[in-house]
């Protein structure tokens, strides 16, 4: 998830992407803007984030006319200190309105509202979605098979028989029924979009995982999850506790 801060408090910006990456350490805080100016800067000359979380009070301003001089199409979490600003921050993108000093708990429902915000605009268009995939699938489709070395041999993988895919130091391993493991000169990226999704499944940084071989879900430390697979694991796959949803969401498609 790529994120923006648009706050010029120091000390707060860093609790913030503290919080963040205690909630999902994959978070990426692409920017931390400290002022109106500077946010208009960033947002024309860069990719839109995904979310953005944006202070009121800003020392050239109020954040408001940042939205006001250039179109965001990402949703907005306001952290502020006053509570006066709520009506104007929805009618500025704004998708939830916290009030300092931030609480876990509070953002970590601000974040599953968002994934929630984010699953109904989905829906919304599914018929749409589900039009689209079904042409791709029919003209391009997911891979069904994979080159691999094995052995001094180059061996065809069934996409359906790779358990787990694993990435460690720069290297990329296919992992198969039989416990074998293989590297692969793919980045975890790349085969994230190779395979059918309603199949496999993002787990972490480290991890792609086959819905068929996962032998149980175990809660972990701090709501996060514990995923066990039939096979033992280099290390364990954990799941985020705001993309815990997503997941049992997943899993009951």
């Amino acid at each position: 998830m790529r994120v923006v801060i648009i706050e010029d408090e120091k000390k707060t910006a860093t609790e913030l992407v503290g919080m963040l990456h205690q909630l999902d350490s994959e978070i990426n805080v692409e920017a931390i803007l400290p002022s109106v100016s500077s946010s208009i800067k960033w947002l024309n000359e860069n990719l839109s984030p995904e979310l953005i979380f944006s202070d009121i009070q800003l020392g050239d301003g109020l954040s408001f006319e940042i939205f006001k001089e250039i179109t965001i199409e990402a949703p907005v979490i306001f952290c502020t200190a006053f509570n006066e600003y709520a009506i104007r921050a929805f009618e500025s993108n704004g998708i939830d309105y916290l009030l300092k000093p931030l609480e876990e708990e509070m953002l970590h429902r601000s974040m599953e509202k968002y994934l929630r915000f984010k699953s109904h605009l989905l829906n919304h268009n599914q018929y749409t979605n589900n039009l689209r995939r079904v042409v791709a699938e029919m003209t391009t489709g997911y891979k069904q098979n994979i080159l691999v070395n094995y052995r001094e041999k180059i061996i065809p993988l069934r996409i359906t028989d790779i358990q787990f895919v694993y990435a460690a130091f720069g290297s990329v391993y296919l992992h198969d029924l039989n416990a074998n493991s293989y590297p692969v000169p793919y980045t975890i990226e790349l085969l994230e979009s190779m395979f059918n999704p309603r199949q496999f499944f993002r787990a972490n940084r480290q991890f792609i995982i086959n819905r068929d071989s996962i032998k149980n879900i175990e809660h972990y430390f701090n709501r996060k999850l514990y995923v066990i697979m039939h096979t033992e694991t280099p290390e364990k796959i954990i799941i985020s506790r705001i993309k815990a949803q997503l997941f049992f969401k997943w899993m009951e498609e």
